[in-house]
């Protein structure tokens, strides 16, 4: 009774919001002109068809993207078709680049999300029946739930997680959102400690199938390109900050500086800003300081090679999307970004893959699953304050190759058994 009063007031807001959403995109779009177009999408109306009987990936953005590029993969060798539904421009773009084959020939479309309302999603799913939704990570849209319910199709979100902290906050008041979770059909998730938390909140047809991103497919040439380029550092130490966001930009900017004045030969930092929109900002705050800064756009061609000199530089600033292992394959070592911010740390594992130690900050939540086991594993640190990062980079790098692999081989094959899970809630066979 409680849910569903909720589910018309939810309801209630979408119709008196409306103007503000579409103003929000609009805004959005004189930033990014790709938040503007093709509308009629997040409305449910399609222009071409859309392929039929498919499994349907909604990956809000650019991480989740990467993070089922591996399982999708899979999906589309074995002649499944796919459709990949997006909320930001980063993570489409991304997707029609990846699959822009499946594109072609229809085994695959990419189109927005709908707006979570009954008519938006009801037009989606009768232009689509799709065979089961799969929500990446933690997406929870209570239309999403209760519209696929009624129209039979099954929602799994896959390589879920339920963190504790959000899990005590939302055990306070009315558990809305716990009562949401309850709700779905099932979930693909990524640890027993995971199935054991959804299951505390009344959620059922739990399987524990890992995280997806241990089989994120590695780019060859962007790791040929970084030891290229690594090559011409004569020995220097690579330090890159991999996924930094706006409000650890002061600190890591004071890291940069102290770091600069406290060897006889300093680090070269590679800084990646999570945001494309931060791009400038930081190459400004940076240069600010009195830093040489080097930006990929203007010194590297579109192969990845020196069109400008790279001597002399403190700081490389990877201001591209999409070229991520190329700035991890330049590094000693790794400090993954958001770790200094409530909002907690990034994506470990793409800088494991490639054998890099890691350093992140206090504030590990968001990847409690693998985090722990790598730092326990003695491959990943969490530190809490600058003085504290100062202190942990100050130590020699030393990558543990045994044990880095040993973890990477241990927490593998997320895809395969999310393929066999889904086969198994549908009742099919693929030979």
């Amino acid at each position: 009774m409680i849910l569903r009063a909720a589910l018309w007031l939810y309801r209630l807001a979408w119709l008196l919001l409306w103007p503000l959403v579409l103003l929000y995109l609009w805004r959005r779009g004189r930033r990014d002109p790709d938040y503007s177009r093709h509308l009629a999408e997040r409305f449910g109306f399609y222009r071409a068809p859309l392929p039929q009987g498919a499994i349907w990936v909604h990956a809000v953005s650019l991480g989740e993207i990467r993070s089922a590029q591996g399982l999708i993969r899979r999906m589309l060798d074995r002649g499944d078709k796919v459709i990949v539904t997006n909320i930001t421009p980063a993570g489409r773009r991304e997707a029609q680049k990846l699959f822009a084959p499946e594109i072609a020939r229809g085994q695959l479309a990419v189109v927005w999300a709908p707006f979570d309302t009954p008519f938006a999603l009801r037009r989606f799913l009768r232009a689509a029946r799709p065979r089961i939704g799969l929500p990446l990570e933690v997406e929870i849209w209570p239309e999403m739930i209760f519209t696929c319910r009624a129209m039979g199709v099954p929602l799994y979100p896959c390589n879920a997680q339920y963190a504790e902290g959000p899990r005590a906050r939302d055990g306070r008041g009315l558990r809305l959102r716990q009562r949401l979770i309850a709700a779905i059909d099932g979930a693909f998730v990524k640890s027993s400690l995971q199935a054991e938390r959804f299951a505390s909140v009344g959620a059922r047809n739990l399987h524990v199938t890992g995280e997806l991103r241990f089989d994120q497919p590695i780019p060859p040439a962007q790791l040929a390109a970084g030891a290229a380029l690594r090559a011409q550092f004569h020995g220097r130490e690579v330090i890159t900050i991999a996924s930094g966001v706006a409000d650890e930009e002061a600190l890591y900017r004071d890291l940069i500086a102290q770091m600069q004045t406290a060897r006889a030969t300093p680090p070269l930092f590679v800084y990646v800003p999570r945001a494309p929109e931060r791009f400038d900002a930081v190459a400004e705050g940076l240069a600010q300081t009195g830093l040489r800064v080097a930006r990929r756009s203007a010194c590297l061609t579109d192969r990845l090679e020196p069109q400008a000199a790279l001597d002399g530089i403190d700081i490389l600033l990877g201001d591209s999307l999409g070229e991520m292992y190329f700035y991890l394959a330049l590094a000693d070592r790794v400090i993954v970004g958001a770790g200094f911010t409530p909002k907690g740390a990034h994506n470990i594992i793409e800088a494991l893959s490639l054998g890099k130690p890691v350093l992140t900050g206090p504030h590990t939540w968001t990847i409690e699953y693998p985090f722990a086991e790598a730092e326990a594993a003695g491959i990943a640190t969490s530190v809490a304050d600058l003085p504290a990062l100062l202190a942990a980079l100050d130590q020699p790098a030393q990558a543990d190759e045994p044990a880095i692999a040993a973890f990477l081989a241990e927490h593998g094959g997320a895809s395969e058994r999310t393929l066999a899970a889904i086969d198994g809630v549908l009742g099919t066979q693929h030979g």
